[in-house]
């Protein structure tokens, strides 16, 4: 539904005003702050018509308004002003932060900087990975427990306790593990399993049933973190009235925490999506918290989408804070990784 002017420039004064204080808004407020030469009764036709369309609400404690889901959507959609942002400075500071060695730390610290930037959560799917291991090794812990340690090519380091049927002798398991080394070092667990059978014929039933065993567990134990997320910053939401006056509200944000299903198929969602995208409560089925809102940016490897970043606060955000701070994380988090 098309908004004249007037009625745009309400609802943007409207939406900004209660995002920086947090109180409802009045039609004598609106006359004062929205620069238009409007008297109070027709500031408050237009209220009373932009709130049955369903942009602005009237809370039953106040005769001010304030902004609906939708409200917030048309706002950042077609009103939002962006503020000058000092890009350079941010770049600098993001970029100290960014440096590492290993792609897992890059992401933890710009997972890091998402919350201290914005104060709220910030959040990161991390790369998919193909269930491939680099090599594996077998440490016997006593009898009949033996540690499975798997490799990775980008260096993560995975373990899974076995609990074999057989006591391995040392030699034994560094004979098992050079074995799958030299014939399957840098391929998946699911070719080494369809190998299996036809390749360990020739060696004894119980090294096979121990090859086996690794195979299975070192699968699933790549499957587990094939796909990932690191959160930083959620407690920064306890401080957030909007979400921790609300006891229900407040268990459905930590109950998304540390589920992390619903949280995953979101962000999943926005890395198909190019540039900033934005979720709001009450508006999308993807976000489970009414008064949450989630500003997220896919980021690259050399080119290629491989992840999406984000940050997780109130619908009452500063958006016009938030949006560049995560477009630029985003763009540096991909220059980083690109050169590890």
């Amino acid at each position: 539904m098309q908004l004249d002017i007037r009625a745009q420039t309400l609802l943007k004064a409207l939406v900004e005003r209660y995002i920086a204080d947090g109180q409802p808004v009045g039609s004598r407020s609106l006359s004062k702050i929205s620069g238009l030469e409007l008297s109070p009764a027709t500031i408050r036709n237009i209220m009373s018509d932009l709130e049955e369309m369903g942009f602005v609400c009237s809370p039953h404690t106040s005769a001010g308004r304030i902004p609906t889901p939708r409200g917030y959507r048309i706002f950042v959609d077609t009103l939002l002003t962006a503020k000058p942002v000092d890009e350079t400075a941010l770049e600098s500071q993001l970029h100290s932060r960014l440096q590492a060695n290993l792609p897992n730390k890059i992401i933890a610290n710009a997972a890091q900087v998402l919350s201290s930037l914005s104060q709220f959560a910030g959040v990161i799917l991390t790369p998919r990975h193909e269930s491939v291991f680099q090599q594996i090794d077998f440490l016997r812990l006593s009898e009949k427990r033996i540690l499975l340690v798997i490799v990775a090519p980008n260096g993560d380091v995975q373990n899974r306790l076995l609990l074999t049927d057989v006591d391995y002798t040392p030699s034994q398991l560094v004979q098992a593990a050079n074995y799958i080394n030299q014939h399957f070092g840098g391929h998946s667990f699911d070719d080494v399993r369809l190998h299996l059978q036809a390749e360990l014929r020739q060696l004894r039933d119980d090294m096979t049933r121990l090859m086996q065993t690794a195979v299975e567990a070192g699968s699933d134990a790549m499957a587990d973190h094939s796909e990932g997320m690191v959160i930083s910053g959620e407690r920064n939401l306890l401080n957030v009235a909007d979400l921790s006056s609300n006891m229900s509200s407040l268990r459905k944000l930590f109950d998304l925490f540390e589920q992390k299903t619903e949280l995953i198929q979101l962000l999943d969602v926005s890395s198909k999506a190019t540039g900033v995208q934005i979720f709001i409560g009450g508006e999308s089925e993807l976000v489970p918290v009414d008064e949450m809102s989630v500003v997220t940016a896919p980021y690259e490897v050399n080119g290629q989408i491989v992840g999406t970043l984000g940050v997780i606060g109130p619908t009452r955000m500063a958006y016009e804070r938030v949006i560049p701070i995560v477009d630029i994380t985003a763009k540096l988090l991909s220059n980083a990784l690109s050169q590890v």
